[in-house]
């Protein structure tokens, strides 16, 4: 009955068979019959042609990315509660080589075309200041908020006029996808993005995730950034095989499909006034006092608690749906 955090659920059954399957000599690093199969199978998913990088992380992801697509002495625009700022240990100035982040608001966790351009505009086009670069955004966001194709678009939109990347951390991509019943292209490169972190470990993968660029060429840097980072594995058939047997048959798919609705489940119990955002993927964000909480780990279930008042409750591919509804009845029951 543990509800903390996807970054635990077990790995599909599919995936432990594939990395059986790829339990045999083949060559070192990516140059391996798995790793070369990953640019068609997303390629195909994606609808256009795409360069693909197996990496362990998903901060090695986002990282690569944004090393890509801003220099040392430029700036990526986020929100301030995005994952790369928070939760990454500095990793995006260590890879970038010492860009900065500059912080945006925004309900939900999410940016404006408006704050992009607000934010750029503050800043003076001379060297005393740092350019802005780069705009990295989270779909699903931190708050579980998702971004729709049209805005996305206008994102991308403002990336162009302003002359920005624009890459998106999609450690929940999935269940963006399946949250707005939108296409993987339509989220990502046909409204602009020039790269993605996709995220798998948290839908079923072990530990693998995919960076994908959808600007040709970039990916050639990106390889040397992997194995400068420390994270060309030299058995990097085993990550591209726990990809590849999610992208199979949909898997990703159905697996964020499963662990929204066992967020909505759950979000149905709370009610409104428990809410603090919508709930439009896996998380939830809800009030509920030190005594409430206290009461529902007394009978066996497990969250974070995240500010004071609210807690976190995020679903799994895998939540056993018996107890979801044991959660939600005890939520009701408060």
């Amino acid at each position: 009955m543990r509800f903390f955090s996807d970054n635990a659920a077990a790995c599909h059954p599919a995936v432990l068979e594939a990395l059986a399957e790829a339990n045999v000599l083949d060559t070192a690093y990516d140059g391996d019959a798995w790793s070369g199969r990953l640019d068609d199978a997303f390629s195909e998913l994606f609808e256009t042609r795409i360069e693909a990088l197996w990496v362990t992380t998903g901060t090695a992801a986002n990282c690569i990315a944004l090393a890509m697509l801003c220099p040392p002495e430029g700036a990526i625009l986020t929100h301030r509660d995005a994952h790369i700022e928070n939760d990454e240990a500095g990793a995006p100035g260590f890879y970038t080589g010492g860009a900065k982040l500059t912080l945006l608001d925004g309900v939900g966790a999410k940016v404006s075309p408006e704050t992009v351009r607000e934010a750029c505009a503050r800043v003076r086009k001379d060297v005393h200041q740092v350019q802005p670069a780069a705009l990295s955004i989270t779909n699903a966001s931190e708050y579980g908020l998702t971004y729709s194709p049209d805005e996305t678009a206008a994102l991308g939109e403002a990336c162009r006029t302003l002359g920005l990347g624009f890459h998106i951390d999609g450690a929940r991509f999935a269940n963006a996808v399946a949250a707005t019943g939108a296409s993987p292209a339509d989220l990502t490169w046909r409204a602009g993005a020039d790269a993605l972190s996709f995220g798998f470990v948290k839908n079923g993968g072990m530990n693998a995730e995919a960076l994908l660029f959808f600007t040709p060429g970039h990916a050639e840097r990106a390889r040397r950034l992997r194995k400068r980072s420390g994270h060309l594995m030299s058995k990097g058939r085993y990550a591209a095989a726990q990809i590849l047997a999610l992208i199979e048959d949909d898997r990703w798919l159905a697996n964020a499909r499963a662990a929204n609705a066992a967020a909505t489940a759950l979000a149905e119990a709370c009610g409104p006034d428990r809410l603090v955002h919508a709930v439009e993927a896996n998380e939830l964000f809800v009030r509920m006092s030190p005594d409430e909480a206290a009461a529902l780990r007394a009978q066996g279930f497990d969250f974070y608690d995240w500010a004071p008042g609210e807690v976190r409750l995020v679903t799994s591919w895998d939540q056993d749906m018996a107890a979801v509804e044991r959660l939600a009845q005890a939520i009701r029951t408060l």
